[in-house]
Formats: structure tokens, C-alpha cells, sequence
């Protein structure tokens, strides 16, 4: 009989699954996900509370939207990290290393200036600044997304990720409503209104030392044994290291089927996603109660989930977790035609999004864990995890942009059970590339 990969190798214990948490490497990429976390509503949501309290009109609030774009094309300039080093820094610390720490400081910069400006009297320094800590926040998740790839064995790619995940979370929440309640704070201590919000982006701002700090703490990971040759001017290494990652990666067995897989594992999640505050509202809960539900509990559930997602990963083969957290992401769908059903009650919201987060943060963790598994050369790590992750955006964004129309058609309940059966394909594309012996050499990593 011959033996698998899978059935070869001794899985981890539950104890050990946890353990791992507590790794050096592993926490640093914790710390890092809390950096990667912190610049996102600076440019999002946070952004609009302050546009609408200045008075700034609700479609050119709307249009803000747009500087959100550079997360989505991250992958154009990707190369740029594999290829090239940054002056001085990279000298210093290592590639990678000085890659984070020249994004980090650009942050800063970026935020502060972003503070410092008035949405009345200059809006186009507003968008420019806001672009601008887009722009360095794309970058920086570009190089962590390499680092983390890089610096982790493959047995704690999904410990690290759920680290990350649960630490990106709480960057948001400390960007998002903890400038907000910075903000009334020092309104309510007499500070003018025109200057709080200075002071509250100054101190987000000022977070952005933890990613610093643990930058300047991790270890450089290994550089790649078939690096481009640096012999070449600047734009030739460039051109090498683009053209090398997405033919490198094109060439692998089934590659157009892995692609798919990777724009349709989540579709499932992210369809239902798009119209879960839509439906939440329309069914007749208010605002306040679907925020704190949200916010509270499923932020808890979320970070659970998280970590959950993490031990299953290094306990268990990943074909398996994919499988696991691929049916998980598909019941979790069902709990929203019974929440359509049941009708207004708070339990069953409760209910329902502590289901949706728990199991969506397991399904991500999974999923992030196979994309990091497909990244083999160290080459091309971040052209090609940035690539794999714009991919699996596009469920969120093209796919599932027309669930409103079928929704006004169907009717809730039926929707969302149209959402759950959405799921089949990428689940036939996993048995069809675990057939075909896809998740061998990937496995074999982990041994």
C-alpha cells in the first residue's frame, strides 16, 4: 500500500496545536497584523465620520470609496518588494525587514499629514492623504503577507494567520472606534472641534510603533536560494522577477484550476456577506442593536474563530481543514433563512452572527494557510501571494455584486439558501484537485 503524505505524517496534539500560539516568529506576525490592521478605517470609515461631521456632502463622501483601490491592484507593484531593495534600510535589516520598517515610517508620515489637513478648506490634500496611507497600507500588506510566508514553518502558517487575522481586528477597532472615542473624549474636555481630529489621527499615528517595534525585533528570514541576479540594472531584475513569478506559477500542474479554487472558496461567504447588514435592517432590527451585536459579540466570536481555524490547520492536513471550513462556511449561510423566518428577535441575531463569524474566520484562516502553502519560492513570495489575494477579492467585489437583484426576486430566505448552494463549485473544484493529487507536495511541506 502506498503511503500519503497525509497518513504519513504524525499530526500534532492539542496541546501542541496551542503551543504554538507562543512561538517568537509567530507572535511577531501577531503584532505585525495589528500594524496591517491600524490603517484601514484611517482611510475608510473613520475617514467618513469626520468628512460627515465637517459637513462634507454624502457623495463626495461616497467617492472616498475610491481611495480604497490600491488594496485591490496591490499586486501591480508587488514585483517591486521581490526585485529591489530599499536604500540603507534593506542594507541594515535585511530585505524584507527594511521593506517593513520604510512602509511603517511612510505610514506614519502619511497619517499625520492626513491629520493635519481640513476636508473644508483643502479636500484635495485630504484625498491626497488618504491615497497616500492606501498606498503605504497596500504595501505593507504586501511585504507582512511575504514575511509571514517566509519566516513561518509551514505546520504554523495557520497559527500565524490566525494571530494576524485576530490582531488585524483589534488594529481596526483601535483605529475605527477608538479614535472615535479619542475624538469625543477630547471634545467633551473642551478641545476645538477643528484640532480633535488631528490629535486622534496623531495617535493612530503613534500605534503604528508596535509594527516598528516588531519589525525591528523579528529575525530576517532566509533569503531564496535562486534569488534574481542582482548583476542587472534595477529595471531588468524587475522585469525578471515579474515575468519569473506569474510563469513560475502559471506553469504548476492545474494552475487555471487552482486559480478558480482560489476565486470561489470564498464566494460563498462573501455573497452572503454583501447584504447581511442590508438584510439584518430590512427584516426590522434597528442600527444599534445590529451594531453592538456585530461589534461585540461577533468580534468575540470572530477571534475565536480565529484561533480555532489556526489549531485545526496545524492539527489536521490542509485538503481536510479546506474541506472542514468550506461546509462550515456553507451552513453558516442556512442560519440566516432561519433568521429570516423567526423574524425580529435578539437571541437569534446573536445566534446567528457568533455562527457566520466563528465559522467564517475558520474558513479564512483555512484558506489564507493554502494560499501561503502555494507560495513555495521565496523569490516571488509576495508578487505571488499578492496576486492569489486579489484574485480571491474578486468574489467579494465582482461576484457578488449582483445579490441584490436576486434577493428583491427571491426573497431572504430563499436567498440565502441560494447563497449556501453557491459553495458546490468550489467544493467540486476540492475534490477534483485533491483527485488529482494537488495537496501531495503541498502536504509534504508540512512533514
Amino acid at each position: 500500500m502506498t503511503v500519503t503524505p497525509d497518513s504519513a505524517q504524525p499530526r500534532a496534539s492539542f496541546a501542541e496545536a496551542l503551543a504554538v500560539y507562543l512561538k517568537p516568529r509567530v507572535l511577531i506576525v501577531l503584532f505585525l497584523g495589528f500594524a496591517s490592521g491600524l490603517p484601514l478605517a484611517l482611510s475608510g470609515s473613520t475617514l467618513a465620520v469626520w468628512l460627515t461631521e465637517r459637513g462634507v456632502d454624502l457623495g463626495t463622501i461616497g467617492l472616498f470609496s475610491l481611495v480604497g483601490l490600491p488594496y485591490t491592484f496591490k499586486f501591480i507593484w508587488a514585483p517591486l518588494t521581490d526585485a529591489l531593495d530599499v536604500p540603507l534600510l534593506s542594507r541594515a535589516l535585511g530585505r524584507r525587514r527594511g521593506w517593513l520598517v520604510f512602509t511603517q515610517l511612510w505610514l506614519v508620515a502619511a497619517i499625520v499629514l492626513l491629520g493635519f489637513c481640513d476636508p473644508v478648506t483643502s479636500l484635495p490634500l485630504v484625498i491626497f492623504g488618504a491615497v497616500l496611507v492606501a498606498t503605504a497600507s497596500a504595501t505593507q500588506d504586501i511585504v507582512i503577507d511575504a514575511f509571514r510566508v517566509e519566516s513561518l514553518d509551514t505546520s504554523e502558517q495557520g497559527a500565524g494567520m490566525a494571530g494576524y487575522v485576530a490582531a488585524y481586528r483589534i488594529g481596526m477597532l483601535a483605529s475605527g472606534a477608538g479614535v472615535l472615542v479619542l475624538v469625543a473624549w477630547l471634545e467633551a474636555q473642551g478641545v476645538a472641534r477643528n484640532a480633535v481630529w488631528m490629535w486622534g489621527y496623531i495617535a493612530a499615528a503613534c500605534f503604528m510603533a508596535v509594527g516598528i517595534l516588531a519589525t525591528l525585533l523579528a529575525t530576517e528570514p532566509e533569503a531564496p536560494q535562486q534569488a534574481v541576479d542582482h548583476s542587472h540594472k534595477p529595471l531588468r531584475r524587475l522585469y525578471e522577477t515579474a515575468t519569473g513569478a506569474f510563469g513560475q506559477f502559471l506553469a504548476r500542474d492545474a494552475a487555471i484550476a487552482v486559480l478558480l479554487f482560489v476565486v470561489l472558496y470564498k464566494f460563498c461567504d462573501a455573497f452572503a456577506g454583501a447584504l447581511t447588514a442590508a438584510f439584518v435592517i430590512n427584516i426590522g432590527f434597528d442600527k444599534a442593536t445590529y451594531a453592538a451585536v456585530v461589534k461585540g459579540v461577533g468580534l468575540a466570536a470572530a477571534l475565536i474563530g480565529g484561533f480555532a481555524g489556526g489549531s485545526m490547520v496545524r492539527a489536521l492536513p490542509l485538503s481536510t481543514s479546506l474541506w472542514i471550513g468550506g461546509f462550515l462556511q456553507m451552513a453558516s449561510n442556512l442560519t440566516f433563512s432561519w433568521l429570516a423566518l423567526v423574524g425580529v428577535s435578539v437571541p437569534a441575531l446573536t445566534a446567528t452572527i457568533i455562527v457566520e463569524n466563528f465559522t467564517g474566520a475558520i474558513g479564512t484562516v483555512v484558506f489564507v494557510a493554502y494560499l501561503s502553502a502555494l507560495c513555495g519560492d521565496r523569490a516571488h513570495t509576495a508578487t505571488q501571494f499578492a496576486l492569489l489575494t486579489a484574485l480571491a477579492a474578486v468574489g467579494r467585489t465582482t461576484l457578488a455584486s449582483g445579490g441584490g437583484f436576486i434577493a428583491e426576486y427571491s426573497g431572504w430566505v430563499t436567498f440565502f439558501a441560494i447563497t449556501a448552494v453557491s459553495a458546490i463549485p468550489s467544493l467540486l473544484l476540492l475534490w477534483w484537485l485533491q483527485a488529482r493529487g494537488h495537496f501531495r507536495a503541498l502536504e509534504a511541506k508540512r512533514a
